[in-house]
């Protein structure tokens, strides 16, 4: 099978139905005020590697900084990011430019921070991203860890040497959630703000990343590759941004918001709420095939066994969501935020945020800690601790995850 495709525009033509960014307008609103606190500044980005985090690094290299810093647990990816940025002409490499495949837990991290620091901006998205990551009590805690508990060390570490912009990512999963992931980024917003009036943090909740890392849609192109068949929920609906977009979006959100604020992007759920059944079926048709529905995950693997050269159909099983923190839909506000929706064209700003105390954070830490470590913990026991200080927390369970699934 030769397959004639293009990414951008099927992400134009099907996801956004936008001909250019969702950030083009803000960005020439706002461009003598991003030139102006963007150039000349020492950057570093924890995460670079993953979709977001290098997009973000390929928005930021738009403009003129001294020194870019990338730390990421993806060695491939850091190698990938690198000739990716040097083998093209858009971006504004600075001459001093080094990765670094290092967790920012680890102590080896505080000591790149010092040597290469201090850093104007700050940026991380190092995250577990996937509802997938709730699988059972060790993929929650190592999800918790990397979400919530090493933010903490970041935090205290950035209060010693001040930035003038931090960002770090959360997600649209934060507002009213109903898996664990979405609770841990939740709680990694309280943590974040908690410090919003010693640190200038700002935070976004934005749209599923079209043919992000580890998404159903890039996942759809790895199984093509390898002529696999497809398998794909049904009434599953999510906002979506580009790649270029979920970069932007950042960007102006770490260097134009005000300490506290999360943004989100304007979007229209009648216009702009896709299901990924028809994602699928517009993916396939865009490459040429019919889809060839079919009953069970068995049957669409027999099916794919006969795909060849001259094939015109494609199998694809289609399901009902059954596991555990699913939502149907997804928002990026609760009814109770205060919202700016003046102060951006295509960006909106949760402001005024109800913070905890840090000793209330503490509380929450340290029951998670003993927890952890008591030998003794269960999943229900960790939704237990969450939804008392996370009054939206309404987890979904079903006994079922993404893993058992084709």
């Amino acid at each position: 099978m030769q397959i004639s495709f293009k990414i951008d525009n099927f992400i134009s033509s099907f996801f956004t139905h936008r001909p250019k960014s969702l950030l083009a307008d803000d960005f020439t609103k706002y461009d003598a005020e991003l030139n102006s606190r963007i150039n000349g500044k020492s950057v570093l980005v924890i995460g670079g590697a993953g979709t977001i985090g290098s997009s973000y690094i390929k928005a930021i290299l738009k403009f003129k900084i001294k020194k870019l810093v990338v730390v990421d647990i993806n060695e491939n990816g850091l190698t990938e990011l690198v000739r990716d940025l040097r083998s093209s002409l858009e971006y504004a490499v600075p001459s001093d430019f080094i990765t670094y495949p290092v967790n920012f837990g680890d102590n080896v991290f505080e000591k790149i921070f010092k040597y290469h620091g201090p850093f104007e901006i700050v940026a991380n998205f190092a995250a577990h991203k996937h509802v997938r990551s709730e699988k059972d009590v060790f993929s929650i805690e190592a999800m918790i860890e990397n979400n919530v508990l090493r933010a903490r060390k970041l935090l205290d570490l950035l209060l010693k040497f001040p930035p003038e912009h931090f960002f770090c990512v959360s997600t649209d999963k934060a507002a009213n959630p109903v898996n664990i992931m979405g609770a841990s980024k939740k709680l990694m917003e309280e943590l974040i703000m908690s410090y919003s009036d010693r640190l200038p943090i700002k935070t976004a909740r934005f749209a599923n990343v079209a043919f992000s890392n580890g998404s159903l849609p890039l996942g759809f192109l790895e199984r093509m590759s390898k002529l696999q068949p497809w398998s794909c929920p049904l009434g599953i609906r999510r906002f979506f941004v580009s790649p270029q977009e979920s970069g932007e979006l950042c960007l102006i959100a770490s260097i134009m918001g005000e300490s506290g604020d999360i943004f989100f992007p304007k979007l229209d759920e009648n216009r702009d709420m896709i299901p990924f059944d028809q994602i699928a079926i517009d993916l396939l048709e865009t490459m040429g095939f019919t889809p060839d529905i079919c009953q069970t995950e068995d049957e669409a693997k027999h099916k794919s066994l006969l795909i060849n050269d001259s094939s015109t159909t494609y199998p694809i099983y289609f399901f009902n969501s059954d596991t555990s923190g699913e939502k149907s839909f997804e928002e990026f506000y609760t009814e109770k935020e205060i919202l700016d929706n003046d102060s951006f064209i295509n960006l909106g700003v949760v402001k005024n945020s109800n913070k905890m105390d840090i000793a209330e954070i503490d509380s929450i830490f340290s029951q998670l800690r003993t927890l952890f470590d008591s030998g003794n913990i269960t999943k229900s026991a960790i939704v237990a601790i969450l939804k008392v200080y996370l009054p939206n927390f309404e987890h979904i369970e079903t006994g079922k995850g993404l893993d058992s699934k084709m």
